[in-house]
């Protein structure tokens, strides 16, 4: 939504001055109690009269290892009931699954499943049931034969000694082959992450820029730069959108180091992905600051491309020392999706267009290391999906300012959190020129949504949600 475009719901059958139904795309629209009854109240005779999906924002989940966990007898769960687990994120308004991609070897994934199977074979039937779920689907190459990360980008062991010359060639056919076998499936990528949590480089050592052993920056621009023409070359006029992640999301200086230096090399992309979580990268108000600080220099989309929050204190006990006041339970977790939705979507020039929340499908299976990241799952422990999957899926959802009435002399108004960078606001008059003011600059979060209450009384009184 832009700046004149606010969200207003009427009673039934409401009429303007001159008796005629009221139009769906006013440009002051409102909530005139003097036309609404207690009774069309209590019987939620109230409907919506502008109510726009945020379509381009992604409310996002990584589930990569949704076969793994299935295989292991893992189930996922809809108020106890067993449900396909992409079919529950669809069901909570999630609208993009990511899926990382090793360069590993049936022999690897074989070996040691959970660190080596995000390989071709496993992920483009997964791919498939993404598409096939109505879900956008975001490709998250790692150049690698197992994770990567800022630790850690080593070069797959069949590529180990290509000289650089080589290894450019290598990316340019490995990105190209990958994209039309996907394709060919009928899973083509919505968007393509060229590398995962690349900050020091990938490739290591030729595409390594930071660190011991760094190389010139030169050396990764050619790397990356054929990897997205490797894409470019597969997809043509269907080229997804391109996306460059790294760890920085609470570092400002670290990101303007990474992507002037980018920028210095031609690199042609559209999306910044920035990692954030809490115990890793800092205070919620240090990633407030590096997205608006990256939005203002490089005017390019932003997204938080991997996110996550315990629901227990049985997380990792150096989590608990990092939680910024959000406490670990599944309340806590929407507590914090809440002040995530208010900073992404408050990124200047509407630049903030998606958040990835990194886990989404974890359950704890005997003998695997999961790192903890099963007690920051969308799934408790009996598999049963928590509140927070409803909380990502609302940074998306349609924009509605619904009302109920709470007790004798309040009304509550409500709206999801896709309206995290709108403010409600009120005046007696509905007229363009009118002066209207905040009802609350605090948001409250009840449940999924944020809510206020506002008092009733005998005179007119307006309201609406304003782009910020």
């Amino acid at each position: 939504m832009n700046e004149n475009e606010f969200v207003s719901i009427q009673p039934q059958q409401s009429r303007d001055r001159e008796g005629a139904p009221r139009k769906g795309n006013c440009m002051w629209p409102f909530l005139n109690w003097r036309s609404l009854t207690v009774a069309a109240l209590l019987g939620c005779a109230v409907r919506c009269q502008l109510a726009l999906a945020d379509t381009n924002f992604l409310a996002g989940a990584d589930f990569s290892h949704l076969a793994f966990f299935e295989s292991r007898g893992v189930q996922y769960r809809e108020n106890g009931a067993v449900q396909d687990g992409l079919q529950i994120l669809k069901n909570h308004g999630i609208n993009c699954v990511r899926l990382r991609l090793f360069t590993s070897t049936p022999a690897q994934a074989s070996a040691n499943p959970y660190n080596y199977i995000n390989n071709t074979n496993y992920t483009v039937p997964l791919a498939v049931r993404v598409k096939n779920a109505g879900l956008r689907f975001c490709l998250d190459f790692h150049y690698s034969d197992t994770w990567a990360d800022p630790g850690h980008q080593a070069t797959p062991t069949a590529w180990t000694n290509l000289p650089l010359s080589a290894l450019v060639q290598q990316m340019r056919a490995y990105n190209s082959n990958t994209i039309a076998t996907f394709a060919a499936a009928g899973a083509m990528p919505d968007y393509v992450q060229v590398g995962n949590e690349i900050t020091s480089g990938f490739l290591w050592p030729l595409g390594r820029v930071f660190g011991d052993g760094g190389t010139p920056w030169s050396q990764f621009g050619q790397l990356i730069k054929d990897a997205i023409q490797g894409i470019q070359d597969a997809s043509g006029a269907a080229m997804p959108k391109i996306i460059v992640h790294i760890d920085a999301g609470g570092n400002w200086p670290t990101t303007m180091w990474f992507f002037d230096n980018l920028n210095a090399q031609g690199v042609n992309f559209d999306i910044i992905g920035e990692s954030y979580y809490p115990f890793w990268q800092g205070a919620p108000s240090s990633l407030s600051n590096c997205l608006n600080n990256a939005a203002v220099r490089y005017g390019k989309k932003i997204i938080v491309a991997e996110n996550a929050f315990p629901y227990t204190n049985t997380c990792p006990p150096q989590w608990l020392t990092n939680l910024y006041g959000f406490p670990p339970t599944p309340a806590g977790q929407v507590s914090f999706i809440s002040t995530m939705a208010r900073i992404v979507k408050g990124v200047p020039n509407h630049l903030g267009v998606g958040l990835f929340y990194w886990a989404a499908e974890y359950q704890a299976v005997s003998g695997v290391n999961e790192a903890g990241y099963n007690t920051a799952s969308f799934f408790n422990v009996s598999g049963n999906v928590l509140p927070v999957a409803d909380a990502v899926g609302g940074m998306a959802a349609p924009l509605r300012l619904t009302a109920a009435k709470s007790g004798s002399a309040n009304l509550r108004l409500q709206w999801p959190f896709s309206g995290a960078a709108s403010k409600l606001m009120t005046s007696t008059s509905s007229a363009p020129a009118a002066a209207w003011s905040f009802v609350s600059d605090s948001l409250p979060t009840t449940d999924t949504v944020f809510s206020v209450t506002v008092p009733l009384s005998n005179k007119a009184s307006f309201y609406r949600l304003q782009s910020n």
